[in-house]
């Protein structure tokens, strides 16, 4: 860990350099984490319909219980850039370790909530009787990890904050790496079938954490920055998160219903729901790389004072944002012979996922200007706005979801309704952006 270089001079040229030298790594580490689930599903699929079903309704449920603290991370790239770019690299650490030990804390939480109620938040979801035994399986085993997970967004945010995205991508290509043989070893070799699966990714995640830790601790030690918990930080992070936690549990709840709905439309739909989703969730982490570099890039020119370099970085990473959109939906439509027989081998299931998936494919440029906007204004500590925006969208995208099964609907009518919802976050996001408002200057917003 070394001091980030001065906030350089402006060009759409620097930008590019900057962007590329964040987003390219980040990219890595980012697209390394729906991969876990994919290699799962992947893995899993070929079991059965009934377990892949299974695994849909469990790592919905996971995912959600890991990424409502996604502002571990968040927050605390926007809060270390901000230092960095002041020029008070030891308080930026301090502020690191204080979300490393909310993270700590947070997961011992949810423990201790997921593990007793894994039935009961199974059937919530309305997994059918075939694929409610897999989907408890899973989720219990699954759910020890989840400590490890919170600290490696923690410390990840540290590592964006201090302009380091290589870090982050070493240490996810040895997770996915260490997981994918992980689970082909204990699912196929070992015969634990879906036990085996999760088993293998717990593993991997507690791996990554160790290497985290290791990475922060020993930057603060360098810069006299203290380990101990401090219970004035802590609940400092904590309040400093909770806007952005209200903004993912609003964007958690519109997947979350999405996968219910999923789940009452019969196995079949909830399979191929999987398989969209895993995808979907790989294109939204590839576009999150250039929002990573934004919060980073943001929070270092906002923390020095420069509201100008900050405009001009937002205009040029929005730009790339809908050209990564475009790209990536035509890659979608290109391969999409290539990657479905990876995950089933069933024809309904295949038959059910194709047109969802070109909905996917055409909604990606939205996606772009969508994920990039949230970067900046994450960057800038502009998490009330974006709280009260992800509250609106949930208004808006619940009822019409709520409304496909009733209807008569299927898997396609439901991702027209996530495109609907991309869409109501892009304008919202836009109108932000546009204001300026979001534009503080100083160590601290």
């Amino acid at each position: 860990m070394t001091q980030a270089p001065a906030t350089p001079r402006r060009s759409p040229r620097r930008h590019d350099r900057e962007i590329l030298a964040l987003a390219v790594p980040a990219f890595g580490a980012l697209v390394a984490e729906p991969l876990f689930v994919m290699v799962d599903s992947a893995v899993i699929g070929h079991l059965g319909t009934s377990p892949l079903a299974g695994l849909a309704v469990a790592a919905a449920l996971l995912t959600t219980a890991v990424s409502i603290f996604v502002f571990l991370a968040y927050a605390t790239t926007a809060a270390v850039a901000r230092r960095v770019g002041a020029g008070d690299l030891p308080a930026a650490l301090r502020q690191g370790m204080d979300g490393i030990w909310l993270a700590l804390l947070l997961g011992a939480a949810v423990i201790a909530v997921v593990l007793p109620t894994a039935p009961w938040l199974v059937e919530l979801f309305g997994a059918s009787g075939t694929a409610a035994p897999y989907a408890v399986t899973y989720l219990r085993i699954s759910a020890l990890g989840i400590p490890a997970m919170l600290v490696v967004l923690a410390a990840t945010g540290v590592l964006r904050g201090l302009q380091d995205t290589r870090t982050p991508l070493y240490v996810a290509v040895g997770g996915f790496s260490v997981n994918a043989v992980l689970n082909v070893a204990l699912v196929y070799g070992a015969g634990l079938g879906i036990a085996g699966s999760a088993w293998g990714t717990v593993i991997a995640q507690c791996g990554m954490a160790a290497v985290y830790l290791t990475v922060v601790v020993h930057g603060a030690r360098r810069h006299g920055a203290s380990l101990r918990p401090d219970a004035a930080g802590i609940r400092a992070c904590a309040q400093a998160g909770a806007p952005l936690l209200v903004r993912t549990l609003s964007l958690r709840a519109v997947l979350m219903i999405a996968t219910a709905v999923a789940a009452r439309l019969g196995d079949v739909p909830v399979a191929a729901h999987q398989v969209v989703n895993s995808l979907w969730s790989l294109l939204a982490f590839a576009l999150d790389a250039i929002a990573i570099a934004g919060q980073a890039i943001i929070g270092r020119y906002l923390g020095a004072g420069d509201a100008a370099g900050a405009r001009a970085a937002c205009r040029r990473m929005v730009q790339w944002g809908v050209a990564a959109g475009v790209v990536l939906g035509l890659l979608v439509v290109l391969a999409r012979p290539l990657f479905i027989p990876l995950f089933t081998s069933d024809p309904a299931v295949k038959d059910a996922l194709l047109p969802a998936l070109l909905i996917v494919a055409v909604t990606q440029p939205v996606a772009g200007v969508v994920f990039i906007l949230d970067g900046v204004l994450m960057g800038a500590g502009d998490g009330p706005y974006l709280a009260w925006a992800m509250l609106a969208t949930l208004a808006v995208f619940a009822p019409v979801a709520l409304l496909v099964p009733v209807a008569g609907g299927g898997l396609t009518a439901l991702w027209w309704a996530m495109a609907l919802m991309m869409t109501v976050r892009m304008v919202t996001l836009w109108l932000r952006a546009r204001s300026g408002r979001w534009i503080v200057t100083g160590a601290s917003r």
